[in-house]
């Protein structure tokens, strides 16, 4: 197990002690302890409806945008929940699928806009669609009228101190997780994302330049990327993408490259951004991937509660043989 993962899952009384998770995560989203105590108010989810303007108690949307105060989300039984507009989380909201196979499908997704301290774990979140506009609740009960939504499964906009972590993201409209306008302070951490093109977007389009101060522990546009100890198994264009000259350091992660004649780990859009610091420390290529490297290494800077050890390459596909979405039993160890 990675250092995460060992934190809580050995431990047989997890679902006793849900909230030990929020002190288990590392990198830029540091630990999440805002997230517990004995002001978090429990709310289960048991009822898998939508009602986007009126959502009702028992349904996942009263208790991420209404419930005030510190929540941790928990849901009854197996379901599958289609959203019918974008789920809009507020700050302090712990969504934790654990015990149960949760899916948010076939419609709307995930978004944190102006939030801080959210965890997001365990869901199997796919087939998010594209939907028209209309009305829908946000955090503090107003209700906006949106223009539209555009298939995002997760989406982060002007947020900090966020944690994504043991997900299952696939076969959405647009993007899997894009971070964007200025987002920051972000941990994804032992997720699974398959079956889909665009997986990752950190940075809203080349001219936010407030993205530039974005770090997240992991196409990058702006900002600074770790990215440490996963698994790429194939891809199409490329593995790491970049416009506007981010800072990448890529660490202990294996490369296997596909069947193609595209063995290229990285791309750079040409004649954009002035600093390339892409670096590749300890990494491992196979089937011929190749990884181009620019600049200097820049170093996370991480602080105590960030900070962690990156494992040997070797132990990539152990460490990542548990990502995405797993299923837990009461009483036994995770």
């Amino acid at each position: 197990m990675n250092v995460i993962d060992q934190c809580w899952r050995n431990h047989p009384n997890w679902e006793a002690s849900r909230q030990r998770l929020a002190g288990c995560s590392v990198g830029f989203a540091g630990k999440m302890n805002g997230n517990r105590g004995k002001d978090v108010k429990l709310y289960t989810v048991t009822d898998p409806s939508d009602d986007p303007v009126r959502p009702r108690p028992g349904t996942i949307r009263y208790g991420a945008t209404l419930l005030q105060g510190k929540v941790w989300i928990n849901f009854k039984k197996d379901m599958v929940i289609t959203l019918k507009r974008p789920l809009f989380v507020k700050s302090f909201t712990t969504i934790d699928g654990r015990g149960v196979n949760v899916q948010i499908a076939y419609g709307s997704g995930i978004v944190l806009e102006k939030v801080t301290n959210v965890i997001i774990h365990g869901l199997q979140i796919h087939d998010c669609r594209s939907q028209p506009g209309g009305p829908v609740v946000l955090p503090g009960g107003i209700t906006e009228q949106l223009t539209g939504a555009d298939g995002d499964a997760i989406r982060l906009v002007s947020s900090s101190k966020v944690w994504i972590d043991h997900n299952t993201l696939y076969k959405s409209e647009d993007g899997l997780l894009d971070v964007t306008r200025g987002s920051t302070d972000v941990t994804i951490s032992n997720n699974w994302f398959h079956d889909h093109d665009k997986v990752i977007l950190l940075g809203h389009d080349d001219g936010y330049l407030r993205d530039r101060k974005m770090r997240v522990t992991l196409a990058i546009r702006h900002g600074y990327a770790h990215i440490v100890n996963n698994l790429y198994n194939g891809w199409g264009d490329y593995a790491i993408g970049g416009s506007m000259g981010p800072s990448v350091k890529s660490q202990s992660n294996l490369f296997v490259a596909p069947n193609s004649s595209n063995k290229k780990v990285t791309s750079r859009i040409a004649g954009v951004g002035t600093s390339w610091n892409w670096q590749s420390v300890g990494d491992t290529f196979e089937n011929g991937a190749r990884f181009k490297q620019s600049g200097r290494i820049i170093r996370p800077k991480y602080n105590k509660q960030q900070f962690f050890r990156a494992e040997n390459v070797n132990r990539v596909r152990m460490l990542t043989k548990d990502a995405g979405a797993i299923l837990c039993f009461s009483r036994i160890r995770c």
